[in-house]
């Protein structure tokens, strides 16, 4: 996890196997994160769409659903009644007497009227002109454990295999769960003991007071109890044993990452909290920036020459998979079979970096084989595994077309990956010079594999060539260390700074696109 601090904005970077999978930013004046808890006023009640629209004090008033009031929502409504007015002087709830649950076909009139208060949490960041989406079921997560007010029940995540530990962990959590409060067990509570899940319900339990000493004065729109941070919310819910460095720009980030770390994990894990001391900023001298870079935009290549074209639509984000012109004519079938696999694991973290949600299509290239398409989703399946989004990956149709649904949360991350063209002084735009010289190498590859023995010219604009044979070595004698064979490099004022040609000998251009 690499973590850039900005007086502004705080951007979280995080990289597995050296490729970047997600990147998120919170800005200082970010008024809603998902998890916050208000105190709002139902501005309009709609019957047709059996929803409210509710005052947070966002700009567009926010979405309460009749699906998301939760059974328990006339307990909730009853609890504010009673702090409001001053009968309820404890938020525990052990002498609390429940409300019956509301019917799930129910209409949303029956429950709010215009002008009512209630407590809401922020389900859904606003998405374009939407307003935030609202729950009415208020939940209060921990890094093992998510209480639940207003509840009995005691579930356990599945990624948790063992019913041994499974039962453990229901028994152990029964015996601690304060009266009327659910509790969801987390994925990272498995082995963990009665200490650590105490800990976490007192700590928990404290929020839970906090909601209620808000709300005794709290005049709608007002929020009662704010989501940690987003460095601290990532670190919560991501931090595993597999984690093996993070790297922070900020001198306060990096005392709370490394505290918060030694809390959750034990002070021998804090060391993998690292402050950075560098010139260059964090992200550049972490290779951040060049992955942003190749990773957005239209068209997103691959190392083989394939590559994927995303684009957004009203209703959804297609996808198309090329194979480009360099995929090898012998064995077809294995050859197609091979490029949509490789284009699988850059789609699955292409959704996950840039947070697409709703409807996917994908168009893989057709695939005649029954197995090679049994397998295709399969491997799809596979490479979301690690995405924390809900999704569901539907087999390939008889169009060879695949149809995902992903949770959407908060706005895609959309980052511009087009730069101002020094050639034509910024009248037209190209892709970012900074992957310049990866085409170049990429290209090479290709060539110095399908013609061992041609004879190589490079032809570039000056300051390309400059750049192709400064230092000792050179990417030019690289080049010469790994094929054998030294490219030569042609200098041409008439060429764009990103631009390249390669040509044999005879002057001939070898095209690949």
């Amino acid at each position: 996890m690499i973590i850039s601090s900005t007086g502004s904005a705080v951007e979280v970077a995080l990289i597995e196997n050296g490729r970047l999978v997600e990147i998120h930013k919170q800005k200082a004046t970010d008024q809603f994160t998902v998890g916050d808890v208000f105190i709002g006023k139902v501005k309009r009640v709609s019957a047709p769409m059996n929803a409210a629209f509710v005052d947070i004090g966002h700009k567009k008033d926010a979405f309460l659903h009749y699906t998301d009031l939760g059974p328990r929502v006339r307990s909730l409504q009853k609890f504010y009644g009673s702090v409001a007015g001053k009968k309820l002087q404890t938020a525990n709830l052990t002498e609390f007497k429940m409300e019956p649950e509301i019917v799930k076909t129910g209409k949303i009139d029956e429950v709010l009227k215009r002008k009512q208060t209630v407590i809401t949490q922020v389900l859904k960041e606003p998405i374009s002109t939407k307003g935030p989406r609202l729950s009415c079921e208020i939940t209060i997560p921990g890094r093992y454990i998510v209480i639940t007010p207003f509840n009995q029940t005691v579930a356990v995540s599945k990624k948790i295999s063992t019913s041994e530990e499974r039962k453990r962990l229901l028994v152990l959590v029964e015996s601690i769960r304060p009266p009327n409060f659910g509790v969801i067990v987390r994925t990272a509570a498995q082995g963990k003991g009665v200490g650590d899940l105490l800990e976490e319900v007192d700590l928990l339990m404290a929020k839970w007071e906090e909601i209620y000493e808000a709300a005794k004065t709290a005049e709608a729109p007002a929020k009662l109890l704010s989501e940690v941070d987003k460095t601290t919310g990532l670190l919560r819910d991501l931090l595993t044993a597999d984690f093996s460095k993070i790297v922070v720009d900020d001198k306060a980030l990096f005392e709370s990452a490394r505290k918060y770390v030694s809390d959750i994990s034990g002070a021998n894990r804090a060391n993998i909290v690292q402050l950075h001391k560098g010139s260059k900023p964090i992200f550049d001298a972490h290779g951040v920036t060049k992955q942003i870079k190749s990773s957005f935009g239209k068209t997103a290549s691959l190392p083989s020459g394939s590559y994927v074209v995303i684009e957004h639509t009203e209703a959804m984000h297609t996808i198309d998979v090329n194979s480009g012109n360099k995929m090898p004519s012998q064995n077809q079938a294995e050859a197609v079979f091979k490029v949509n696999m490789e284009c699988a694991e850059e789609i699955a973290r292409q959704l996950r970096l840039r947070d697409i949600g709703g409807l996917i299509v994908i168009d893989f290239i057709d695939m005649r084989d029954a197995e090679h398409r049994k397998q295709l989703v399969a491997i799809m399946r596979k490479a979301m595994k690690n995405d924390r989004a809900q999704h569901t990956v539907l087999p390939l149709s008889k169009f060879g077309l695949m149809q995902i649904t992903r949770q959407r949360v908060r706005p895609e991350v959309n980052i511009t990956t087009a730069e101002k063209c020094p050639t034509c002084n910024g009248t037209g735009k190209v892709n970012a010079t900074i992957l310049l010289t990866d085409d170049i190498e990429r290209d090479l590859n290709f060539i110095m594999e399908s013609r061992p023995k041609a004879k190589l010219k490079l032809k570039v604009h000056p300051f390309i060539a400059a750049y192709l044979k400064r230092g000792m070595p050179s990417m030019q004698m690289k080049w010469y260390l790994k094929y054998y064979r030294w490219p030569q490099i042609v200098q041409d004022n008439d060429f764009p700074v990103t631009s390249f040609k390669f040509y044999d000998g005879d002057d001939e251009e070898i095209k690949l696109k």
